[in-house]
């Protein structure tokens, strides 16, 4: 399976939904590590991600999100950091089989660099090569470094990517609306994320996580601005509500599929869901995407003749 050919043919392809929150329904306590279950509960991850592949995803994700060692370290799992990271990638590629692709999902150390932390470039650098080397080695066919908001991890993560692979990369930032606009909690711009990570060769850019589709749809027509890679875009089930102590995010598959024309106008290329996405989402988003496949080839064909 060829991303950009089956791109290129279709003007979009289908990412996956959210993953905690499938989790959840399966028995993940609060609190519990999401990476463990890759040993503890592997059938119960696979059982998510074949919910993904059965509603439509072309690009399927992995249980890997937290599974780098500075994040691990926070809980005593630090030295299997390799391992979780490998057999995520297992999981997910068992459930794929030929009908859809697999990228690793790699989200941010939760440190930050120095001067404002006390780890440097060189340290981000090793520890997002450890597991990249390790997802690599479970088989992905990509790499998604996702929900970053600080544009020197980000860059130390592509780097690590590069300096092991030449599988497609997707950095994908996450963006708050401010009163200036949209920005990372790092203060970085869409338009400024897309133009930098463009130039340090990434394969794909993009926003994941923080924001519903409408959005999402502000972000993306931001990032078209500055770049002609195709954009990776997974709006949130809309903004998180606390109700009794819970997060719950109302926005409904019926609502988020409505606006997927609007997306696929403002640039989006790859689309998918974040947190509070279920795989009804994306079997409804796949639905209207199929059906506003003509905007999609139509608002991106510029972008389509350069992959």
């Amino acid at each position: 399976m060829d991303w950009k050919a089956l791109l290129k043919s279709r003007g979009y392809l289908l990412s996956d939904g959210a993953w905690g929150t499938e989790l959840a329904k399966l028995g993940m306590k609060p609190g519990e590590v999401a990476e463990r279950w890759n040993l503890d509960h592997p059938d119960r991850v696979e059982k998510v991600a074949r919910a993904y592949v059965r509603a439509g995803s072309d690009i399927l994700l992995t249980n890997t999100f937290g599974a780098n060692a500075f994040k691990l370290a926070k809980v005593g799992l630090s030295v299997q950091a390799a391992e979780l990271s490998r057999r995520g990638v297992e999981i997910s590629k068992r459930a794929a089989g030929k009908k859809a692709l697999v990228f690793a999902s790699v989200g941010p150390t939760g440190e930050l660099m120095a001067p404002l932390g006390d780890k440097r470039e060189s340290d981000f650098i090793a520890c997002f090569a450890e597991q990249i080397s390790a997802c690599i080695g479970g088989g992905a066919d990509g790499i998604v470094l996702e929900t970053l908001t600080d544009l020197g991890e980000a860059l130390a993560a592509l780097q690590a990517a590069r300096s092991i692979c030449r599988l497609p990369v997707v950095v994908s930032m996450t963006f708050d609306r401010t009163a200036k606009g949209y920005a990372t909690m790092m203060g970085v711009t869409p338009q400024k994320a897309a133009a930098v990570l463009g130039a340090a060769d990434a394969d794909l850019v993009g926003a994941n996580c923080g924001a519903g589709i409408d959005q999402m749809i502000e972000v993306a027509r931001a990032m078209r601005q500055a770049t002609r890679l195709p954009l990776w875009i997974k709006p949130n089930a809309g903004l998180p509500q606390l109700v009794d102590g819970r997060t719950v995010f109302r926005e409904t598959p019926e609502a988020m599929a409505a606006k997927v024309e609007a997306l696929f106008e403002a640039g989006a290329n790859i689309i998918g869901g974040c947190c509070g996405s279920t795989p009804d989402h994306i079997r409804q988003i796949a639905a209207a995407a199929e059906k506003a496949k003509d905007t999609a080839l139509r608002a991106s064909q510029e972008i389509l003749k350069t992959l």
